[in-house]
């Protein structure tokens, strides 16, 4: 399947889906309420993987954010899209990924006008691979200190993608981010 046929499941108000739209048609100006996904990956040391998206990516070109996202397919279990996509976009494999917050939600408007609208669980795991990322997906990546990240955000907001700004905090409350040491 490519970008240009992928289904994104939409949803009403409360979270219930109401039927599919093409990926590629479903991020305007007026998107529409969908499911996706974030995924945060940890490394045996604790490091936290983040990612630069790709200076060619319709939203947020060029800015630091977690480790991947994505859209489950119709039907599709959400744990089993996270390692999907984990390899389609970083070409590595994880450990069975960790729902941490079920229930995040975001609306956001990047500076060309497209609309994320999208309510998002929010996931951990654990490499079991070197990532290998797609260049159009990740422009780079690091490895880094978890608490050094939510401080960076925090200072310069702008540098990062609106989700991870507030799954950080959020992420921080539920106690999901070790600090490496």
């Amino acid at each position: 399947m490519t970008t240009s046929d992928e289904l994104v499941v939409l949803l009403d108000e409360s979270a219930q889906p109401i039927g599919t739209a093409l990926k590629a048609e479903v991020h305007t100006e007026n998107t529409l309420l969908h499911l996706a996904f974030s995924c945060h990956v940890f490394d045996a040391d604790g490091r936290l993987l983040v990612t630069r998206r790709a200076l060619g990516k319709k939203t947020w070109p060029g800015v630091w954010t977690n480790s991947f996202c994505g859209h489950p397919g119709p039907g599709e279990d959400i744990a089993d899209a996270v390692v999907r996509r984990a390899e389609q976009e970083l070409g590595m494999t994880i450990s069975t990924p960790e729902l941490v917050l079920p229930t995040f939600r975001y609306r956001a408007v990047d500076a060309s006008g497209v609309v994320e609208n999208e309510i998002c669980p929010v996931y951990t795991a654990v490499a079991a691979s070197t990532p290998s990322p797609r260049a159009e997906e990740v422009a780079e990546l690091a490895w880094v200190d978890p608490l050094d990240l939510v401080a960076a955000a925090e200072l310069t907001p702008f540098a990062f993608s609106p989700w991870i700004t507030l799954q950080l905090p959020a992420l921080v409350e539920a106690g999901a981010l070790p600090s490496a040491g």
